[in-house]
Order: C-alpha cells, then structure tokens, then sequence
C-alpha cells in the first residue's frame, strides 16, 4: 500500500473515531428522560426538600427536572391556580414521567388533568388519605402512600414515661389534617394508649387555646404539621416558630412524626422520612418509563421507622428514662428559630 493511501486510510479511520466520539454525547443527552415534579407546598419546606433528595438520589444521572410548588400549605386557596399552572407546564414540557407529592397536588392537579387523561406515568407519594379517595391506582397512576409510625411512636414515648395513658393529637386545619384525622380515628383502637381528641386550629391563638384544653384530657400530645398557621395579623407562620408554643403550652411529652419537629421541640418520634418517600416514588416511576406497565407496579407505603429523642426536651421535663432507650434512638437537641 502506498503512502498516499495509507495516509488516507488512517484519515478515514480518525474521522469515524472523531465522529463517533462527538455524537455519542449528543446521543445520551437525548436519552435522558425528562420528569416533572409537582409539590403541594413551597421551596424551603423541610418535608419538600427531604423528598426532592430522595427523588435526586435516584434519578439526578438520567434525567432532566422541572420543579413546580403549588404552596397549598400557606395559600390553599390559590391551589387550583396553581394547578392550571402545573398543567400548563406539563403540557409545554411533555415530561416522560411525573411525580406529584403529597395530598392537595392529588385532588388539585393529578385528578382533574391526568389520571386516565394522559398516557404518561404519574407516580405519587406523601399520600396521606387512602388512595381509593383520589381513585388510586389508575391506568397511569400508581405510588407510595405515607404513614406516620404512630404506634411505635406512642410506644417509644411510653418508654420514656411509662404512666402515658391517652393521648391528644393536634395540626393545623387542612385537607392533609382531615385525611390524617380520619386514619388515626380508624387505626387509634391498635395504639398503645387511648385516643382522646383531634384538634385543627387555623391560628395560633387557637392553637394555645386548643392546645390548654388538651393538657387537661390527655398525657402526651401528637403536634403534626402546624406550617401556615397564622398569627394575630393573619400571615402565615413557619413550624419552628409554632411548633415550641405548643409544647411549652402543653408542658407534657409531645410526640410528633417528622425528625425536624423533634428538633422544633418536640420530645420524640419514630420517624418517617422524606427521602425515603421521594427514592421509593422515583424507582416505581423509572420502571413505567422503561416500559413496565403502570398496573403492574402495586401502590405501596413507607416502612422505615428511626427513633429520636429530644434531650433538651427530656431534661426540661424531668425525665429520666432507662438507658437502654437513649442508647437505642438518635439524641438530638432543640434548634432555637433564627427569626
């Protein structure tokens, strides 16, 4: 072979390697699968950005986002807006999957414009409310539900202060705290202690009010989320600024379901966490899109459960528990709100 050829013959072969080399990058980007993520309340929400970590976990090297808040937690009544703005994201995105977390984004946005609309795969999670309400699972919609770990978490504060005999439970007045209200009521004959009221006040001078008439019912009290409950010129305020006004008007154990409630104040939980709802949601709606049919992926509910302790709660109180149980739980402190 001459050298001239030789020379084109190694010409041909770097312009395939090049070739090849520039367009299979061009190639993975197109595959990467795009997914739209609706929350119901707002950027900065612990709960929401525990999800969203859990989600990313999983799905952050194949795909591309879009993020939309609904904000219901502060401004339920603007959540129907705000739906037509997911869906008019929705429709000029044309994401191959969604996700949608917790309960309002269900009946304000998934109900009225995709489940069995659209052909793409909706995965939910942060459910409170049994599924059959939102008529789950669909053809296109399947997900895990959330569940607080209620007993064990009676049961914990029980370790704690054996003599808990009933139990009080308060949040701030929504539809997630109805569909929490309604389970607890069902589920309260297999706990631990006595159920005693379900309190859901909209401000936090019923909150205090509420909450003084429960310290005289009840041993412990279950404080769920109290964000978007309003002061005395109706803005809505933050858990770390509602959440310790509670217990201390309490001055009993409290016990709650979400680790940054316990360092708001309260003295204990066995918790639920975020990120286990948002990795669960991101590996069913990663199976619909690789082709698996939505039927086919069974509606689910968290099961991981943690134990934690607030000692700065635990000394203010006067507990003084056997240590087999702080050895056995996460020990953390309170956090005063920076405002």
């Amino acid at each position: 072979m001459s050298e001239k050829r030789l020379s084109g013959w190694w010409y041909c072969v770097i312009w395939l390697v090049c070739c090849i080399c520039g367009f299979l990058p061009q190639k993975s980007q197109a595959a990467r699968h795009k997914v739209l993520v609706v929350f119901s309340y707002h950027d900065g929400y612990p709960w929401q950005q525990q999800v969203r970590e859990g989600i990313e976990s999983v799905l952050a090297d194949s795909c591309e986002f879009r993020y939309f808040s609904m904000d219901t937690k502060r401004h339920l009544k603007g959540g129907e807006q705000k739906a037509g703005e997911a869906y008019e994201l929705y429709r000029q995105f044309q994401p191959d999957g969604v996700i949608t977390v917790d309960d309002n984004v269900q009946s304000m946005f998934v109900v009225p414009y995709l489940k069995d609309k659209v052909k793409t795969p909706v995965m939910f999670c942060g459910v409170n409310a049994e599924p059959e309400k939102y008529g789950y699972p669909a053809s296109n919609v399947s997900g895990i539900l959330e569940r607080y770990h209620m007993r064990e978490s009676i049961d914990l504060a029980q370790q704690l202060v054996p003599s808990i005999k009933t139990v009080g439970y308060i949040m701030k007045d929504n539809p997630t705290a109805s569909a929490a209200c309604q389970r607890i009521q069902k589920d309260s004959a297999n706990y631990p202690a006595h159920f005693v009221a379900f309190k859901m006040p909209k401000t936090l001078e019923e909150a205090v009010e509420m909450t003084n008439a429960l310290k005289t019912q009840c041993d412990a009290l279950f404080i769920g989320s109290t964000s978007g409950i309003q002061d005395d010129k109706g803005a809505p305020l933050s858990e770390d600024r509602v959440l310790p006004v509670i217990a201390e008007t309490f001055g009993k154990p409290t016990i709650t379901n979400n680790l940054y409630r316990v360092r708001y104040g309260a003295l204990c939980t066995v918790v639920h966490m975020g990120q286990e709802q948002g990795e669960i949601s991101a590996r069913m709606l990663l199976r619909a899109m690789r082709g698996e049919a939505v039927s086919e992926i069974p509606v689910t509910k968290n099961e991981k459960g943690e134990a934690v302790i607030n000692v700065t709660v635990l000394k203010a109180l006067g507990i003084r528990p056997d240590p087999s149980v702080l050895t056995s739980a996460r020990l953390v402190r309170t956090q005063v709100a920076q405002h």
